[in-house]
């Protein structure tokens, strides 16, 4: 267990004025995002982030809690950004075509600030292998709720009564086409950087990735349209010898 912040006295008492305050959050968020993909949440001191935050320990009491709050803050915060961008996709007016691309666009939209952008990455990364149990919770609140309404919408038109393992399937592999956009950027720029580079750069991925994703869809429902679904991988052509 991480012993009590005393507070510092070089440091002054966080500013609890509402502009002053959130920007005094946004800074403890900013250098905390950078050493915890860095050092991980153990690794990572509240004192050297408060240090290069340039605010007293007390700062990270004051708005997050404790440590812990202030790391599930650094997690929720590039969720809860996309999250608020692709906000009512489930909505039932919209077509297929439209809830795709407004899921899509932001896992594809790059960030102004490439460092933030990496630091994040690596941060997610380092959860992907090492799981915490604050990200476990993160997850949970924030991640669930939006991968259910994407099975909503998936279901709805696949004509599949309820959402089962399949559509969840089907969902793991729309978002996983734009998610490499996110966690494999680098990788990308080194084996095709024009893809990223050229005009409406953007646009064109999105476009692309909305046919790719509504392809999926049509074929899940034709896969259940047919006399007996689930013997539908027997019938698919196989390479190699019978």
């Amino acid at each position: 267990m991480p012993k009590k912040a005393t507070a510092s006295p070089s440091a002054p008492p966080p500013d609890t004025s509402p502009g002053r305050g959130a920007a005094a959050r946004e800074v403890l968020l900013s250098h905390a995002t950078r050493i915890f993909s860095t050092k991980g949440y153990a690794g990572a001191s509240t004192r050297e982030i408060c240090d290069a935050a340039a605010v007293n320990l007390s700062a990270i009491r004051y708005y997050f809690g404790d440590k812990a709050g202030l790391y599930r803050a650094v997690l929720e915060r590039p969720i809860g950004e996309m999250s608020a961008t692709f906000a009512g996709f489930d909505a039932d007016h919209l077509s297929l075509e439209q809830a795709i691309r407004m899921l899509l666009r932001p896992f594809v939209e790059m960030d102004d600030d490439e460092q933030i952008e990496l630091q994040t990455m690596r941060l997610y990364l380092r959860e992907m292998i090492e799981p915490s149990e604050i990200f476990r919770e993160v997850v949970g609140s924030a991640v669930v709720p939006v991968h259910m309404a994407m099975c909503q919408v998936m279901a709805r038109h696949c004509e599949a009564p309820a959402i089962d393992d399949d559509i969840h399937q089907l969902a793991f592999a729309v978002v996983a086409m734009a998610n490499d956009y996110c966690i494999s950027r680098e990788f990308m720029r080194m084996l095709a950087p024009n893809v990223l580079s050229r005009p409406q750069a953007v646009e064109r991925i999105v476009d692309r990735l909305t046919g790719y994703a509504i392809a999926l869809v049509v074929a899940e429902r034709q896969r259940r349209r047919s006399p007996s679904p689930d013997t539908t991988r027997d019938k698919l052509p196989r390479s190699g010898k019978p």
